[in-house]
């Protein structure tokens, strides 16, 4: 009976890959906490990767397709090399790793929105009641960890590994060319500044809300939603210093302050309200890390 069930899940296409599936040797993984920018990344890589090609939401699950939305049947179809997008939290088997990872105030908003357009929240849902949600990890992705384990479970096992590269999500936004040169040399792409503008142009916020108000209604991971909150939002950061409480943004900060100094983010409510390193033996580990795994400015 289980034999039949699974095979009718492949039949369905309803198996989602998820966490564990045929993972070889050359897989790429585009990997973040969700609504950390991981769908821009996706489109800058497939544009790096397919500059001759049309990058759309109609096309992009064969460019890049999303292990939390495709079967293990349909990855399987995918030519190799395959790049591969993801939000789990850290895998040994994932050897090639692009990270992404955003102030966790700014993810609070997005994933506020998202929640609201995936009906797994009311509209009338307290944004103060979503924080305590999402950093006590409440929410309908607990499987991915919270903000902390999720990004913390990748720098502390894999950084300075030459195979691990750290994007921060302020960056990508404040020097798109030199991040964007960054990931197209990691991703083994020469970074000419034709291909780079030309995929910087075709990634723009702006295209992508084009693309997703003529292909929504057909792309795995907005059909079926509703159509007046946008999956691609603003693409700004910093939002939080106006939309956020501040309760919850001390709530933020007393959670996971020790990570967001380690990764450049400056904290706003009183030092003894950030929680303890995480190396409580070694106060300095997590900036020292930052150090090491921080871009190189240009």
């Amino acid at each position: 009976m289980y034999r039949f069930q699974q095979g009718l899940k492949r039949l369905l296409r309803g198996d989602i890959a998820g966490r564990d599936f045929a993972i070889h040797p050359d897989d790429t993984f585009i990997v973040s906490y969700p609504r950390s920018g991981n769908t821009w990344t996706r489109f800058l890589v497939a544009n790096l990767l397919h500059p001759q090609e049309d990058v759309t939401f109609a096309t992009i699950e064969n460019q890049v397709p999303d292990s939390e939305a495709q079967s293990s049947l349909q990855l399987k179809r995918i030519p190799r090399p395959r790049f591969i997008k993801s939000h789990q939290y850290f895998h040994p088997r994932y050897r090639k790793v692009v990270y992404i990872v955003r102030d966790p105030r700014d993810v609070a908003l997005s994933y506020y929105d998202f929640q609201r357009k995936y009906r797994h929240i009311e509209d009338a849902y307290p944004l103060a009641s979503f924080v305590s949600d999402f950093v006590a990890g409440r929410m309908i992705s607990a499987s991915w960890g919270t903000w902390r384990e999720n990004v913390g479970s990748w720098i502390y096992a894999r950084g300075g590994n030459p195979e691990f590269l750290l994007l921060r999500y302020e960056d990508l936004l404040a020097d798109t060319m030199n991040q964007t040169a960054r990931l197209a040399e990691f991703l083994g792409v020469q970074p000419t500044p034709a291909l780079l503008e030309q995929a910087i142009g075709r990634s723009a916020a702006d295209n992508m809300r084009k693309l997703e108000k003529t292909q929504g209604d057909n792309w795995v991971s907005t059909k079926g939603k509703r159509t007046d909150i946008p999956f691609v939002r603003g693409a700004v950061s910093g939002g939080w210093k106006t939309k956020l409480p501040e309760s919850s943004i001390a709530e933020i900060e007393a959670a996971w302050g020790s990570l967001m100094t380690a990764l450049g983010y400056e904290l706003v409510t009183r030092p003894e309200e950030a929680e303890v390193s995480i190396s409580t033996s070694d106060r300095s580990k997590p900036s020292s890390i930052f150090r090491s795994l921080a871009p190189e400015r240009r």
